[in-house]
């Protein structure tokens, strides 16, 4: 199957984010680092109680929920699955949450917020998908008001680009056939006006996910029924990206960075 245009991708991807293979493989959070790294990007961006936060592809509300709960912002998401949205907003409404978290389906490369509106963003392992990162880039600079911070937690790549056997669209779902180098990233963030304030390794979280992803696949393939053949190909065909990933990971062809960046002006 190939993707024909920047719009087939971006259904493709939302669409398998918002399946139930996705909660099962990737738990809640859907990357690398879980709740703890959400933390930690929220603590590297400043978050103060009362601030407006902007969650891009922000999935099953996970982050957005979080961030409210444990900072006491207001928080708008954004995703391009109509699936997600649904399921965010009708998490938030469990929590109680509804008076300051919103889901919005939008593009992350169209954001229907007015400029210099929000003190913060955040976009935990999706902006490698974006077909035009630069676009992106752009509008997370437009709606962030003057000294606010972009929030970046990614897959990378190694200076020779996507290892061989992963850029394909099954990577492109597993986050790894879009993603850059960490300078590359900054230099999109740094075109765009914003400027970087801290670039850290997580490689770590990365290499643990696709260990959980690994574990997984190899349950359901033990646990499917017999005769289920495209089920299993599929299982085994994840098994061999998983693999390649986790080598890559290994070798420092593939990492994970965390990157802040400042809207000076």
């Amino acid at each position: 199957m190939s993707l024909q245009t920047a719009a087939d991708v971006k259904s493709c991807c939302a669409a398998a984010y918002s399946s139930p293979a996705a909660a099962f493989l990737l738990d809640d959070s859907l990357h690398p680092g879980g709740a703890a790294l959400t933390r930690r990007l929220a603590d590297a961006v400043e978050l103060r109680s009362g601030q407006r936060v902007l969650d891009v592809a922000s999935g099953r509300g996970t982050t957005a929920l979080l961030l409210a709960k444990e900072y006491a912002v207001a928080v708008d998401g954004v995703d391009l699955s109509d699936a997600s949205v649904r399921e965010a907003t009708a998490a938030a409404q469990h929590a109680g949450r509804a008076a300051s978290v919103a889901f919005h389906l939008a593009d992350a490369e169209q954001l229907p917020f007015d400029d210099g509106t929000v003190d913060a963003l955040v976009c935990e392992c999706s902006w490698c998908l974006f077909p035009d990162k630069a676009q992106a880039a752009a509008e997370f600079a437009r709606v962030l008001r003057a000294g606010g911070r972009v929030g970046i937690a990614d897959v990378t790549v190694g200076p020779a680009g996507v290892p061989d056997g992963l850029a394909e669209l099954p990577a492109w779902i597993a986050c790894l056939a879009g993603a850059r180098t960490t300078e590359e990233y900054v230099g999109l963030l740094t075109a765009a006006g914003l400027t970087a304030t801290r670039v850290e390794d997580h490689r770590d979280a990365l290499a643990e996910l696709i260990g959980r992803i690994q574990a997984r696949l190899k349950l359901a393939r033990a646990l499917s029924k017999s005769g289920a053949q495209q089920e299993t190909h599929a299982m085994e065909r994840g098994l061999v990206l998983a693999a390649r990933a986790a080598q890559a990971v290994s070798q420092g062809a593939l990492g994970y960075c965390l990157i802040v960046a400042r809207r000076d002006r």
